[in-house]
C-alpha cells in the first residue's frame, strides 16, 4: 500500500491542471515559506507582518512580508503524501515565485551535531525503492531485485533496492531520478548569508523546572551547506539504518517531506532550497531519541537562518 501513496504522490505533482489566473487566491509573486509542522510555523509566524490568513482544506496559508520582502507562510502536513500534495495545491492557488524550506530534521552525517543548520545540495526519497526476494539457498543467501538496478543507483540495503523517481516537466523529457537538485543560485546566497547567523545554543527551562536548569549544547550550533537530504514517510531511529544511509546515500540528514517538495517543485520547475537543523540523530543518539527534548530549539535554528536569507533575497 505505501509503494501505491508514493506513486500517487508523484502523479499529483506531474498531472494536476494548474490554476487559471482568475482561480488564484493572492496574485502577488511570493516566496513561499514551508514548514511541516506548528513547532516550525511557531518559529516564524510572530515575525510576518501584514498577515492575511486563507483556509483550504482545513488548512492556513499566511500571506504578508517577512524581512520586507513578499512572502507566503504554509504548513506541508507531516510525511511524504501531505508534503506532495500540499505543494502542489500552493503552487495551483498562489503566485510561488520559489521555495524556502524550514524545519528540523534528523542527523544521519557523523560530523554534524543537534542544534546544527543544515543546506542541502539535493534531495532523494529513499524508500522510492523495489523490495527484493531471497536468491538462493545454503550459509550465503543473498538478493535479486525484480528489476534491473541502474548504475547510478546508491547500493541496496538487504531487501530495499533503490529505484528512483521517474518524472518530467515542461523542459527535461520523463527520466529517473534519483536525487533532485536544488536551485543553484539560491545554494550560492545561503552560502553567503548562512554562515553569519547566530543560533540558539541553550534550551529554555518548561514550566516545571527551575530557571537554573537551562539544557545547553555541548558546543555552538554551525552551519553547513551541501550534500544530501533523503526522505520517506518513515520516521527513521535506527542507528544501523542511519549508517546504511549515510555509506550508500552519502546523506547528511534525513526527514519525512523534503524529497517530496524537491520532486514537485522539479515537476512545475519552481526554485527551491530546504533549511533543515538537527533535533536527533536518527538512531545515533547515545540513549534516546532526543526530539522531544531539541525540537524548539532546531526549529528556532532553522528560522533564524531562513529569516536572514529571506532578507538577503532580491527584491
Amino acid at each position: 500500500m505505501r509503494s501505491f501513496a508514493l506513486t500517487a504522490a508523484a502523479a499529483l505533482a506531474l498531472f494536476a491542471a494548474p490554476a487559471l489566473a482568475e482561480e488564484r487566491l493572492d496574485l502577488t509573486p511570493r516566496t513561499l515559506v514551508m514548514t511541516a509542522y506548528q513547532p516550525e510555523w511557531n518559529a516564524l509566524v510572530h515575525a510576518v507582518m501584514g498577515g492575511k490568513e486563507y483556509q483550504i482544506n482545513g488548512m492556513t496559508y499566511l500571506t504578508g512580508t517577512l524581512e520586507g520582502k513578499p512572502i507566503l507562510l504554509m504548513q506541508s502536513g507531516v510525511s511524504i503524501v501531505n508534503a506532495a500534495m500540499n505543494t502542489q495545491l500552493v503552487i495551483d492557488r498562489f503566485t510561488v515565485k520559489r521555495i524556502v524550506f524550514s524545519g528540523i530534521a534528523g542527523g544521519v552525517d557523523p560530523n554534524l551535531s543537534i542544534g546544527d543548520v543544515i543546506v542541502l545540495e539535493d534531495w532523494g526519497q529513499y524508500l522510492e525503492a523495489n523490495f527484493a526476494r531471497k536468491d538462493g539457498y545454503g550459509d550465503t543467501p543473498g538478493w535479486k531485485s525484480p528489476e534491473p538496478v541502474a548504475p547510478e543507483a546508491p547500493a541496496n540495503w538487504n531487501f530495499i533496492f533503490p529505484r528512483g523517481v521517474t518524472v518530467a516537466n515542461a523542459a527535461t523529457p520523463m527520466k529517473r531520478i534519483f536525487k533532485f537538485p536544488m536551485d543553484p543560485a539560491l545554494l550560492a546566497l545561503a552560502r553567503k548569508v548562512a554562515p553569519k547567523v547566530s543560533m540558539e545554543r541553550c534550551v529554555p527551562p518548561s514550566p516545571t523546572q527551575l530557571p537554573d536548569t537551562e539544557l545547553c549544547l555541548a558546543k555552538p550550533p554551525k552551519v553547513v551547506v551541501g550534500g544530501t537530504g533523503v526522505s520517506a514517510g518513515i520516521y527513521a531511529d535506527n542507528a544501523e539504518f542511519r549508517e546504511y544511509l549515510y555509506k550508500a546515500w552519502n546523506a547528511r540528514v534525513l526527514d519525512m517531506e523534503s524529497g517530496a517538495v524537491a520532486q514537485v517543485a522539479y515537476a512545475n520547475q519552481v526554485p527551491t532550497i530546504v533549511f533543515r537543523s538537527l533535533c536527533d540523530l536518527a538512531g545515533g543518539d547515545r540513549h534516546k531519541n532526543m526530539e522531544d527534548t531539541y525540537e524548539h530549539l532546531a526549529a528556532v535554528n532553522s528560522a533564524h537562518v531562513v529569516r536572514a536569507f529571506v532578507a538577503a533575497l532580491p527584491d
